[in-house]
């Protein structure tokens, strides 16, 4: 008797793979989020009012316009910075507010 939801071992590992990936994508998101005083100091922290990751983008949202506007000029530098702390390629931009 052949059971109606039966697949193959190489689709369950690949599905099994596809999940931890998901998982450890979004275990290193939040990470960053958690660590983002520790990456960018305290200074930097104490504007930043809101972070939120959508599809490889860094979206933060700062309360001072300059501070905005000098970390604009440096984002690349900060994505290395924040994926080198963090082990791993999390983010590929980052999006002032």
């Amino acid at each position: 008797m052949k059971r109606q939801n039966a697949q193959t071992l190489g689709d369950a590992i690949r599905l099994f793979l596809e999940e931890q990936h998901k998982l450890n994508s979004k275990l290193l998101e939040t990470r960053l989020i958690q660590s983002w005083g520790e990456i960018m100091g305290n200074g930097v922290a104490g504007y930043t009012t809101h972070l939120e990751i959508k599809h490889k983008k860094l979206y933060v949202t700062l309360s001072s316009s300059l501070l905005r506007h000098n970390l604009m000029m440096s984002r690349h530098e900060l994505v290395e910075k924040i994926n080198h702390h963090i082990g791993s390629e999390v983010i590929a931009d980052i999006i002032f507010r």
